[in-house]
């Protein structure tokens, strides 16, 4: 209602100021009236000053006072006399002026002045001098009451106040209801419904039958709703069908890595495999005496759990997993990751070095989707070294924000490193190995999917990958996690 208030003050101060100027022009007639009354009652003066310096040399003083009373006597408007202004006409009253004003008179000038009576009202005084010869031995004096014009200007001023207080409440009235019911609700509805379009509610369409610039907002604002909710539906299915995408290549990726783990994993299951079968023949050959029968039974058991232990580590990493954000030690993270890698590694040649220290250092992550892509980073980093080498892999809180272009806030994370020491990766192709199918790797030995999903799993989580390499020297890739505070959660540890 901000606006019909506006509106409203706006049409208040136009009226006063068309009123004001009104009342002004009317004020500046009632001047030139007043100012014509006056002129008129100075040609009055002069007229009867003709008139009676004939007679005052003819027949003398006490006739034109004679003469003047019996004008007084027929007009009632105006009163005239005459006064003396000579100490030798003593039949004449004396003027009531002041000094300067009889100097005025003698000086053969007008004087005219208004005076205020005890009861309030004006009266106005003529005086004109009478030359008789080289004399002025009387001045004829016309009063006349303003009370008349000060009732009509009172009246006037009064007429017009009540006029502009009248408008001003009549147009305020009806404008105040037709803002309100033509602007003031109508914006109101519009509001509601931008505010509840801004929160994502686009149903319950306005329903203004307006023919204006309103009702046509109003139109479009509801074809703007119904396109945001039809864009909404559409996002919201390619949302869901990029999310089952990007789970599938995940599933993928994990498969990939598993067959790249099979044959690693085949190698390890070889040992407690030779030791089963070689302590079963020597069960089955000999009569050998119990305890020594009880021995080689509990190395048997021991080798097998051995090697269901491997199978379900292999099991556990390829199955899909529901994604939980949760409180989970990194250096367990770590530790799996490790021994999940530890028969590829061996097979590389490459020796794997961990510095977790003993302190938990616990980050709000999916256990299992983090432990994805450090595998696919870890195993990256195996692959590199084609000669064998060392690989280390340590993890640390830091206090840092993100750089260019994601340039997050700063805060706490827990950083995980991984370093090879590998050819390292050329300048021209660094910025490229996070995207998809992108790979230095001979064909058959890379998917080029590694990288890109482990990037995508560490995004999603709020953090980054930061990358260094040299050629000749490896390369260090350093996940960087939110740090969280909480207890850790059991299952995700």
């Amino acid at each position: 209602m901000k606006l019909a208030r506006r509106l409203n003050l706006a049409l208040i101060l136009g009226i006063i100021a068309v009123m004001t100027t009104y009342a002004y022009l009317q004020v500046r007639q009632e001047v030139v009236l007043s100012e014509a009354d006056r002129q008129r009652t100075r040609q009055l003066g002069l007229a009867w000053l003709g008139t009676l310096e004939g007679v005052w040399e003819q027949e003398g003083g006490q006739r034109a006072q004679e003469l003047v009373e019996r004008a007084n006597q027929r007009a009632a408007a105006v009163t005239v006399r005459l006064v003396g202004l000579d100490p030798t006409a003593g039949y004449l009253p004396r003027a009531d002026l002041a000094p300067d004003q009889l100097a005025t008179l003698n000086d053969g000038k007008l004087v005219r002045f208004t005076r205020q009576d005890t009861a309030g009202d004006q009266w106005q005084h003529f005086f004109a001098p009478l030359t008789v010869g080289r004399f002025r031995p009387a001045a004829i004096e016309f009063v006349e009451s303003l009370k008349g014009e000060q009732t009509f200007i009172t009246m006037t001023h009064t007429a017009m106040l009540w006029a502009t207080i009248a408008v001003i409440a009549v147009c305020g009235v009806i404008v105040t209801v037709v803002n309100f019911w033509f602007v003031g609700r109508p914006l109101q509805s519009l509001r509601d419904k931008a505010r509840r379009a801004g929160s994502g509610d686009f149903s319950l369409p306005l329903s203004l039958q307006q023919h204006d610039e309103i009702g046509d907002l109003a139109r479009e604002l509801n074809a703007m709703c119904e396109r945001l909710a039809e864009g909404r539906r559409r996002l919201d299915a390619e949302t869901e069908a990029r999310i089952a995408a990007l789970e599938q290549l995940r599933h993928t990726d994990r498969l990939a890595t598993v067959g790249q783990l099979a044959a690693g994993v085949a190698h390890e299951l070889g040992t407690p495999l030779n030791v089963v079968s070689a302590r079963a023949q020597s069960i089955a050959a000999t009569d050998m005496p119990r305890q020594e029968l009880i021995t080689n039974a509990n190395i048997i058991g021991e080798q097998s759990d051995r090697m269901t232990a491997i199978i379900q580590q292999l099991l556990d990493f390829s199955r899909r997993h529901t994604a939980k954000i949760a409180a989970a030690d990194v250096r367990h993270i770590i530790t799996q990751t490790i021994d999940l890698l530890s028969s590829v590694a061996d097979k590389s040649n490459v020796t794997v070095h961990c510095d977790i220290g003993n302190t938990p250092m616990l980050a709000a992550v999916d256990a299992n989707q983090i432990q994805q892509a450090l595998t696919n980073i870890v195993l990256n980093g195996i692959q590199a070294m084609t000669r064998g080498g060392a690989l280390r892999i340590s993890a640390g809180s830091r206090r840092t924000r993100a750089s260019a272009p994601d340039d997050g806030p700063e805060g706490e994370y827990v950083c995980i490193t991984v370093e090879d020491s590998g050819m390292g990766i050329p300048a021209d192709r660094l910025r490229h190995i996070f995207e998809p199918f992108f790979t230095t790797k001979a064909v058959g030995e890379g998917t080029g999917l590694g990288l890109a999903v482990a990037h995508g799993i560490v995004a999603e989580h709020g953090g980054w990958i930061a990358v260094e390499s040299t050629i000749g020297s490896g390369s260090r890739f350093s996940i960087f996690v939110p740090q969280s505070t909480a207890k850790p959660d059991v299952a995700a540890a």
